[in-house]
């Protein structure tokens, strides 16, 4: 069987590759004008619109305006702001690109985020004068939340400013800082003057201590190839193809992974296997598919194959979920309510929905999460749906064509919302599958002879988790181990877990991401609920940052016997100690998903007390809490 590409595919594999990227910021940081600016001196723009520019001069000679090369809505151009997505499509010798000029208004940000949700890069302007907007963070979080990985931060207008380079680099140092806990994996600052042509396509002479390239020259060289995802076999079926009784085919586009003819394949939802005969396109038939090329596929077997149904290979299948937890943004007037009903358009099935629950709304400015029981115009948040039947998902991070739906206001028929699925699953459920083993479920909870109380009177104790949470360096293992000291000199019976300790045996197989530091809690809980029901007080050390996972400690523990203390140190003060050299690591991006630097920390609400390590010495912290803990713990021998 032949390797080489056919048709259309040795075609393609001659011309430059294909850059897609977005524009956002706030209004007037002249998004607009830079695109323009960037299609000009890239001679991208014709003849004939010149000619119209030109018309629209003031006065004959004038410089043009080329922020109308791409505001296009004469609402638009009466308001002199941006509030649709334009799209426009140019080549250099190197690459083709296609940029989404998107809206820097906050009543817009649902039409940014239709103009990030397909790009490979996003350029974020900040105007130089004004520093650095709310609309500025709120972009730059729509844009990791829509698993864009790289950002190209262009502060614009340094012709405003003197070309002073100190006003660069405060606001490269405050935007990075803030923008290290969005995780992105390239973040690069470029200073220019969309307005004066200042390193947008050539470089600038007027800003000598400035050595990068142009932001045109970063955009042809960045490298996005790698961003497909070729392990997922994931095609989505279309429609069938029957042009008579001697052709069945199953059209649609292969959103990730590659097929083979010959490879085995299953059909969801009917679990159905069967094999590929052949890739059928307009020419020659191919050897195989790749994303995001359009094919149809023949398949051995006369098997029960209709539009909505998903193909795959058998051995790396998505979810089958009648429930998705998913960030939503919200697109509609009417608000996001716990309740209603919604139709949810994924890949290419339908189905009906109901929203199940919020757990939270983000504020965009702080990165904190905030109750809510409604999602508003604009605004985003974490949403649990209930399906009516079900889809065939991925995580979004995994894969952003499985891993995205768009929900639909079944009265208007109207886009309401788009979102991105999420896995934070603290542990499979029966049955399912992990790490390649079956999960059991014959096993049945076996009662003791002994209870809680009789342990209690045996020990002289009560019981307790002393859960200390706080950023990396705010004393939690100091504070455990000097408690554990007090409580066994005062003859209590009490054990610390210590999250670096753990994970050298308990966690070691768990890393840093949001679901392993779930399961991390989960697995430490149910550690500390056997301590506890063996009699002894437990004290867990470990940073645990998201409120939502201390809930599910709780839950798991008893909120009885669950004792969330805060060790209150700010990030400024844990980097100053920094005792493992960690802070120095992540700010040079060494350590991803670090908790304060590039992943975010979520101060408890209501903690049983609260320690300010930051200020006050280990001895005044530790004797606060120790009367604490003895108070809950103690009981008549």
């Amino acid at each position: 069987m032949a390797t080489g590409r056919t048709g259309a595919d040795a075609v393609q594999a001659r011309e430059p590759d294909l850059l897609r990227f977005t524009t956002a910021g706030s209004v007037d940081d002249g998004k607009s004008t830079l695109i323009g600016r960037l299609l000009h001196d890239a001679g991208a723009i014709y003849e004939d619109q010149l000619a119209a520019l030109r018309g629209k001069a003031p006065v004959a000679g004038a410089a043009l305006d080329l922020a109308l090369v791409t505001d296009g809505l004469r609402a638009e151009r009466e308001q002199g702001i941006t509030i649709d997505v334009a799209y426009r499509y140019f080549a250099t010798p190197r690459r083709r690109f296609i940029i989404a000029d998107t809206p820097g208004h906050v009543q817009y940000t649902r039409n940014m985020a239709t103009g990030a949700s397909t790009a490979d890069l996003a350029v974020i302007l900040i105007d130089a004068q004004l520093g650095i907007q709310t609309q500025s963070k709120r972009h730059a979080f729509i844009v990791s939340l829509l698993g864009v990985p790289r950002v190209v931060v262009a502060v614009n207008k340094m012709d405003l400013v003197g070309y002073d380079a100190a006003v660069f680099e405060r606001i490269r140092d405050e935007y990075g800082a803030w923008a290290a806990r969005l995780g992105f994996a390239d973040l690069v600052f470029i200073p220019i003057s969309a307005l004066a042509g200042d390193n947008v396509v050539t470089g600038s002479g007027r800003m000598p201590w400035y050595d990068g390239p142009s932001l045109l020259t970063h955009l042809e060289h960045v490298y996005v190839a790698g961003d497909a995802n070729l392990i997922d076999f994931r095609f989505p079926v279309q429609r069938v193809v029957r042009p008579d009784q001697s052709f069945r085919g199953y059209a649609g586009q292969v959103v990730s992974g590659v097929v083979r003819p010959g490879d085995e394949v299953v059909v969801l939802p009917s679990g159905l296997r069967t094999r590929v005969t052949r890739i059928v396109t307009r020419g020659p038939d191919l050897d195989y598919a790749f994303p995001p090329q359009s094919v149809t596929l023949c398949l051995a077997d006369d098997v029960d194959v209709s539009r909505g149904d998903m193909i795959a290979h058998p051995r790396n299948v998505p979810v089958v979920e009648r429930s998705v937890e998913a960030m939503v943004v919200w697109m509609a007037d009417a608000p996001l309510a716990e309740g209603r009903t919604y139709m949810i358009k994924h890949t290419t099935r339908t189905v009906k929905a109901a929203c199940g629950k919020i757990a939270y709304r983000v504020n965009p400015d702080t990165l904190h999460r905030e109750q809510a029981t409604e999602l508003g115009l604009n605004e985003i948040g974490r949403v649990r749906m209930t399906l009516y039947q079900p889809l065939f998902v991925d995580e979004y991070r995994k894969n952003r064509a499985t891993g995205s739906f768009v929900l639909i206001d079944p009265a208007t028929n109207a886009t309401a919302g788009a979102g991105m699925t999420i896995d934070r699953r603290a542990s499979p459920a029966p049955g399912d599958v992990a790490d390649g083993l079956q999960v059991a479920t014959n096993v049945f909870r076996q009662a003791s002879r002994v209870d809680a109380a009789e342990r209690a009177r045996v020990l002289g104790q009560a019981p307790l988790t002393v859960w200390l949470t706080g950023l990396s360096g705010s004393g939690k293992s100091t504070v455990a181990h000097a408690l554990e000291r007090r409580l066994i000199d005062a003859g209590r019976a009490c054990f610390v877990l210590d999250g670096d300790n753990l994970r050298h045996g308990l966690t070691r197989d768990l890393g840093f991401t949001p679901q392993a530091r779930r399961e991390n809690v989960r697995r430490v809980a149910e550690a500390a609920k056997l301590m506890n029901d063996a009699g002894l007080v437990v004290v867990t050390a470990l940073i645990s940052p998201y409120e939502e996972d201390r809930a599910m400690a709780r839950e798991i523990i008893g909120p009885e016997r669950f004792f969330e203390t805060y060790l209150a140190a700010g990030v400024d003060a844990c980097e100053r100690r920094d005792p493992k050299g960690l802070y120095a690591k992540a700010r040079r991006g060494e350590i991803p998903d670090f908790t304060g630097i590039s992943a975010p920390y979520e101060v408890p609400a209501a903690p049983a007390i609260e320690l300010a390590t930051g200020t006050e010495s280990v001895e005044q912290s530790v004797e606060a809490l120790f009367a604490a803990v003895l108070r809950r713990v103690a009981q008549p021998r």
